[in-house]
């Protein structure tokens, strides 16, 4: 008993001098949950900002808000088409940049069958010399071009080792979607600060928030077309210049890849249609977005993870 009452006192002892060591840890503790749950209703808040209220408040036509025309470069893209859709539906015209003509012809034709603008395609292989732009500026020459909307390569998507690429297919790959994004965007700028409005939407991927291995090209290209909009929001964004990074994680190829898991839809993969439906409402909105509510919690639980055990699992995913 003696040891017992000696062990109690010591502690009762130990505890009256620890007690302000206690009440500092306590505090800090407090703070620290407070500051998180503030952020969590910051997150909430801007979720709905953002994903939600557009879609319910209506709001002026984006060919009011921008202007007439839309440029799509990479328009044989699945997402890119379904973004021309949706700006179709808003009675934009559109001018559909691509390398092959046949790739979007149809798409075209349906297009201003179906909702009464006018579609125009341009041919330019940008891989082959500078003089490609030329057919662009003619056809861009005269235009209210309101918004433009440049989107990479799906095949980026696909792993790619980079010591095993060919030269030629890489140089094509970073003049595709780093240096032909960024020279379609010094071609319809000047006419957008002259009028003081319009908009450039840079559809990239969540793959530049995070390096994944076997995507070298993915997440360097979309990491710079994701800084460009930055960049560009900073140096624009005061002269009426809307700049939106678009930064979705997977979308639905719809079936031009059907043994891919890319294909699988579901969803947090959604299918083209889907994805720019929801992405349009949040132009004007946010500056850098995932485009998609499913996409955007991906991504908050993404930016928890301490980076090196994003890297350990990413490795271990991929081999």
């Amino acid at each position: 008993m003696a040891a017992v009452d000696s062990f109690q006192l010591l502690y009762r002892e130990a505890a009256r001098s620890c007690s302000p060591y206690f009440e500092t840890l306590a505090l800090v503790g407090a703070v620290y949950a407070a500051s998180k749950a503030v952020i969590l209703l910051r997150d909430c808040c801007s979720l709905i900002r953002v994903h939600f209220l557009p879609r319910m408040i209506p709001s002026k036509k984006l060919a009011h808000r921008f202007g007439d025309w839309a440029v799509i470069y990479g328009a044989s893209e699945p997402v890119a088409e379904a973004y021309a859709e949706e700006l179709a539906k808003q009675r934009i015209n559109l001018i559909l940049v691509c390398q092959d003509h046949a790739a979007v012809s149809n798409t075209a034709a349906t297009l201003s069958q179906n909702y009464a603008v006018e579609t125009l395609v341009v041919s330019a292989d940008f891989t082959v010399d500078r003089a490609s732009s030329k057919p662009i500026k003619d056809v861009l020459r005269g235009k209210d071009i309101g918004l433009l909307v440049n989107c990479v390569d799906e095949s980026l998507a696909f792993p790619q080792n980079l010591l095993e690429m060919p030269e030629q297919v890489l140089m094509d790959l970073v003049k595709r979607n780093i240096a032909v994004a960024t020279l379609m965007t010094q071609l319809v700028l000047p006419g957008m600060v002259e009028r003081s409005r319009g908009a450039v939407v840079n559809i990239t991927s969540g793959a530049c928030c995070r390096p994944l291995s076997s995507r070298v090209t993915l997440t360097a290209c979309t990491g710079y077309l994701d800084q460009l909009s930055r960049a560009l929001h900073l140096e624009y964004g005061n002269k009426g210049i809307f700049i939106q990074s678009l930064i979705p994680f997977q979308i639905s190829s719809s079936g031009r890849h059907p043994s891919s898991a890319l294909a699988a839809e579901g969803w947090f993969v959604p299918k083209p249609e889907v994805y720019a439906h929801h992405a349009i409402s949040t132009l004007g909105v946010s500056n850098r977005t995932t485009g998609y509510w499913p996409h955007t919690l991906q991504y908050k639980f993404m930016k928890c993870i301490p980076e090196w055990i994003w890297i350990l699992g990413s490795r271990m995913l991929f081999n």
